[in-house]
This record gives structure tokens, sequence and C-alpha cells, in this order.
């Protein structure tokens, strides 16, 4: 499942470095089908940055790689556990 993931995210990468960002595949949980990535570069500062994840990511990584329940970006977790230090 992981090497699967990790080829769609390759496909995926060009659109997303085209707008001066990046996604990096950081962890897949294959009994819940949770996939953490990890945008960064313009990604992180960018309002729509939600929707490349869900709308865009989550879309089509649920669409090609079976089991795949959700797409979470742990740079957001990261900004919000450090804002609340």
């Amino acid at each position: 499942m992981e090497e699967q993931i990790q080829k769609v995210i390759e496909a995926i990468r060009p659109a997303v470095q085209a707008d001066n960002g990046d996604v990096f595949l950081r962890s897949v949980d294959t009994e819940t089908g949770i996939v953490e990535v990890e945008l960064v570069g313009a990604c992180v500062s960018c309002p729509a940055s939600t929707v490349t994840l869900k709308a865009g990511i989550e879309r089509i990584l649920k669409d090609r790689v079976e089991g795949v329940t959700e797409v979470r970006n742990i740079g957001e977790t990261f900004i919000e556990s450090s804002v609340s230090l």
C-alpha cells in the first residue's frame, strides 16, 4: 500500500511544485487507511492548502489506492502545537 501511495504522490508532486510547494509522504497506517503527508514551501502559508490536501491529494489517493480513508497534513499539526507553546 505504501509503495502505491508513494507512486501516486510522485505523480501529483509536479502540480504542487508548479505553485512553489511540495508534498512528502510521512506515514501510512494500513489498518486505518490514514495517510500523513507534509506540505512544504508555499503550501505552508497558502490559504488554499486545505483544498489542495482534501480535494486534490486525498481524493486522488482514495481513487487510486484501495484502503486510503483520509489524508492528513502533519505540517499543520506541527504548526498548531508550536503556536500553543
